[in-house]
């Protein structure tokens, strides 16, 4: 089950969804999902819904609310076609880091104050372009995130680029799991090498993993690139990570 809930935040008011279990009789461990670059839409209500059926509260912001509220893809439409792409790298491109940590900051108020939510750790759930964001909270706030998770993640690695996340991970001390698409533009080998790299270096307990013959996007059902098999796997990964690290 879920509901509509607004945040107040340091730029605006983030509209979000708050998902729990149909049976939740007590407060559950918190996650934050934050969606692919598409934004709020219903195969990312279910996906947070199955992340939340396994017992946890599941809150999934519209990164976007600057710009927009709600779904900003228009029905019939795809995140793909050509004349929706450019007005959503406009508003990604305004996503900054420091956009990111007001938003962090009011996600965990949010989490702190509603009665769904467990208090403490909390786990933190990246696709696309926000699997930086979910390594990102993570780093900023190390003592709450217990758990990051990135899927068919991109750019986190960039060669020359003193923005990319790969710099930012030193403080992280929560799990890191990072489910990567085989052959990805977006995430070639030689950015994964990197990130990998860092994350060793720093200390962080991580894994990686590759879904081998999958193309970026193969958990979004909306998208050609949808592969079932791969998507039921990084569900399993989630389950597990979420298990490890916030299940008491």
């Amino acid at each position: 089950m879920s509901r509509a809930i607004d945040i107040p935040a340091a730029d605006g008011t983030i509209d979000a969804h708050l998902f729990t279990p149909a049976d939740a009789d007590r407060p559950l461990p918190a996650v934050v999902l934050f969606t692919d670059i598409g934004g709020l839409r219903p195969c990312y209500h279910e996906k947070a819904q199955q992340v939340a059926d396994n017992g946890y509260a599941v809150l999934m912001p519209n990164v976007y609310y600057r710009n927009a509220r709600g779904p900003v893809v228009p029905e019939g439409k795809s995140f793909r076609d050509p004349d929706v792409r450019p007005t959503l790298f406009g508003y990604a491109g305004e996503l900054t880091a420091g956009a990111q940590a007001r938003d962090f900051a009011a996600l965990l108020d949010c989490i702190d104050s509603e009665s769904e939510f467990e208090k403490g750790k909390i786990g933190v759930i990246g696709y696309c372009m926000t699997g930086a964001f979910a390594l990102r909270m993570a780093a900023k706030h190390p003592d709450r995130v217990a758990a990051a998770a990135g899927f068919h993640s991109a750019n986190l690695a960039v060669a020359g680029d003193s923005s990319s996340i790969v710099h930012g991970i030193d403080t992280i001390k929560g799990r890191v799991y990072l489910g990567h698409a085989d052959k990805d533009d977006l995430l070639p080998p030689d950015q994964i090498a990197r990130m990998d790299e860092a994350l060793a270096m720093a200390g962080v307990h991580f894994t990686t993993e590759l879904y081998k013959g999958a193309a970026h996007g193969f958990t979004a059902k909306d998208a050609p690139s949808f592969d079932a098999t791969a998507d039921a796997l990084h569900h399993k990964r989630i389950a597990m990570l979420l298990e490890e690290t916030l299940q008491r």
